[in-house]
């Protein structure tokens, strides 16, 4: 992939618009919880305030109706942390689409919440005319929204005087491309969750490229239907079997596998405090729930895992958030972290078991997308990548 990047171009004397993807969660008081995604974007704001550049940022934060900002929804909090982190004082800006405001060089400004403006969603061309006329420099660095063709992700890359990556959008393409487009071979994908439906095109897609399919959580459960075990009342999609059917045959006629557990370990209720029984696929009685694979299929996949060249992660093998149903889960993140492949995980539940587990420094590349994420691992085009390979092309 070929895109302009921020780190890249002279930026001193020039109006630089950040788009950063600061949609953090917060309590009742509007106190921010958890602050990666934040602390990620401080690296690009750095780069443009040290070069010389009067530096705007924009992020959505939730769900605000168009139009109408309530109290809930403002960047004011971020503005504090963002402050905070970059030792220096970060002034929010409101009703900032039609200008009239002004940016000193060297200084940060937090423009308020984007999708609260008119037209975002839609993408609406005026929005993003009207956008791109602020800045000389538009730097997409919001990975997490590159799925999404939206005025601040997509419109306004269209018509900005330059448009480009910031550094965090480079490394997860370079690394994304890098796993996928170009791997070191055997390249291993690790594919859990509830619900094969939701992944089922992901799965496909990976089924192609892949040596090695690993699948685990309810999506493990209809591949074990579709080798013939019985799974108890254990969440799955029997409809979906011949899809799960279709996905075998394409990895085993690469001379690969999907390795469907042989043991696991079950349950009579999904709760905190259920006893846990491990037991060979076989003996998986009508009553029981499926909410871990066992320690001798955990073995086997970690073994698989330690002989791979690149591991892409998406989705624990079980309910990890339950201790005595994270042993899959827990050898899984072992494995990964003891590979001397390249290794990426993405997705919301990965990041927090990989959090759990104590590993985050031992994985090569973590993606800060969750919905971009599934959808580069699917092969599609994402909208906001898409618009700055054209751009670049055509400079």
């Amino acid at each position: 992939m070929t895109f302009l990047r921020l780190t890249d171009l002279p930026l001193a004397g020039k109006r630089v618009l950040i788009r950063a993807d600061l949609n953090v969660p917060q309590d009742d008081a509007g106190n921010i919880t958890e602050d990666t995604r934040i602390r990620a974007s401080v690296a690009g704001i750095k780069h443009a305030v040290k070069a010389g550049a009067a530096v705007m940022v924009t992020s959505h934060l939730g769900r605000p109706t168009e139009g109408a900002l309530k109290p809930g929804d403002t960047l004011a909090p971020i503005a504090k942390r963002l402050s905070e982190l970059l030792g220096q004082p970060v002034r929010l800006v409101q009703n900032w689409v039609d200008g009239g405001f002004d940016v000193k060089f060297g200084e940060v400004v937090l423009l308020e919440n984007c999708r609260a403006n008119k037209g975002e969603k839609k993408n609406d061309d005026a929005l993003a005319r009207k956008m791109a006329a602020l800045c000389d420099v538009y730097a997409n660095d919001a990975f997490g929204t590159a799925h999404r063709a939206e005025a601040t992700t997509h419109g306004i890359a269209k018509y900005a005087r330059t448009a480009c990556a910031g550094p965090l959008m480079a490394a997860e393409i370079d690394a994304l491309s890098r796993a996928l487009e170009n791997p070191a071979r055997p390249l291993v994908a690790i594919v859990g969750g509830a619900k094969v439906s939701t992944k089922l095109t992901i799965l496909a897609a990976l089924a192609h490229k892949v040596d090695q399919l690993i699948v685990g959580g309810g999506i493990a459960n209809t591949f074990l239907l579709a080798a013939g075990n019985k799974i108890g009342k254990s969440l799955a999609e029997p409809e979906l079997t011949g899809e799960a059917k279709k996905i075998i045959e394409i990895i085993k006629a690469k001379g690969g596998a999907v390795p469907v557990p042989a043991d696991l370990v079950c349950a009579k209720e999904f709760s905190a405090t259920a006893r846990a029984e491990t037991k060979a696929a076989k003996d998986v009685a009508d009553d029981d729930l499926i909410l871990d694979i066992g320690p001798q299929s955990a073995r086997l996949l970690a073994d698989l895992i330690s002989k791979a060249g690149t591991v892409v992660w998406n989705g624990p093998v079980g309910v990890f958030e339950f201790d005595q149903f994270g042993g899959g889960t827990r050898t899984i993140a072992e494995a990964v972290a003891q590979s001397k492949a390249f290794s990426i995980a993405g997705g919301g539940d990965t990041l927090a078991a990989v959090a759990k587990y104590g590993i985050t420094d031992k994985i090569s590349y973590i993606s800060t997308g969750g919905g971009a994420f599934l959808e580069f691992l699917e092969g599609k085009k994402l909208p906001a990548i898409d618009i700055l390979e054209q751009r670049a092309a055509a400079s």
